[in-house]
């Protein structure tokens, strides 16, 4: 399925190409020891994980040196894809489950990539800034702005202002509705048009 990472990411590197194929079976290896994928997924990881990631760099092409929380990255979604697309961003991937950060640094050894860390850790004892904040369906949006409000800082040197980018699913009226802050939501069918996104959504809220 590397075709439909092509066809939405024309413009990807020799070297991103090759560390985007080898996401599968690196994750099937680690899958059939530590499951961090489930089961029905496995065989549909470049889109139902890995496009599905990418998705976020439809809407914001993160400037370099840009600094990234991937906040319950469990086995790297959405923070592995977007680092082989931003190689000059730095993502910083966290987990309060040991064995899924052990499987997120074994795949990001293997692919080298540079721009990553990894940390077993809880939220609420990170001690460092980051401009935004990524998730994929962790928890409810306001309890990952209250986990991490103070670890964002307030900028817009990238093309929207920094705060927190979470991919979401389902009706999210009664959830959002819980958020004061700025906030935007997008279908996801209209940045990336495949029928597996439909009624998955990504919000963007700011930080004040």
């Amino acid at each position: 399925m590397l075709s439909k990472i092509v066809q939405h990411f024309p413009d990807l590197s020799a070297e991103q190409l090759e560390m985007f194929d080898r996401l599968p079976a690196l994750y099937e290896d680690w899958n059939s020891k530590i499951n961090v994928v489930s089961r029905k997924d496995i065989d549909q990881l470049m889109l139902r994980h890995v496009l599905h990631s990418l998705s976020i760099a439809k809407l914001i092409q993160f400037l370099p040196y840009t600094k990234i929380l991937d906040a319950g990255t469990g086995g790297g979604f959405p923070g592995i894809p977007l680092a082989i697309l931003f190689p000059k961003v730095d993502f910083h991937l966290v987990d309060s489950i040991g064995k899924k950060i052990k499987v997120v640094e074994a795949v990001v050894e293997d692919l080298g990539l540079k721009n990553v860390r990894a940390s077993h850790i809880r939220m609420e004892h990170l001690k460092e800034d980051y401009d935004f904040v990524i998730s994929r369906a962790v928890a409810r949006t306001q309890k990952i702005i209250d986990w991490t409000y103070r670890l964002v800082i307030r900028d817009k040197s990238n093309e929207i202002s920094n705060g927190w980018l979470l991919l979401k699913g389902g009706d999210l009226r009664e959830e959002l509705s819980e958020v004061r802050l700025p906030k935007q939501l997008w279908d996801l069918r209209s940045l990336i048009d495949e029928e597996l996104f439909a009624e998955k959504y990504l919000v963007h809220v700011v930080k004040k």
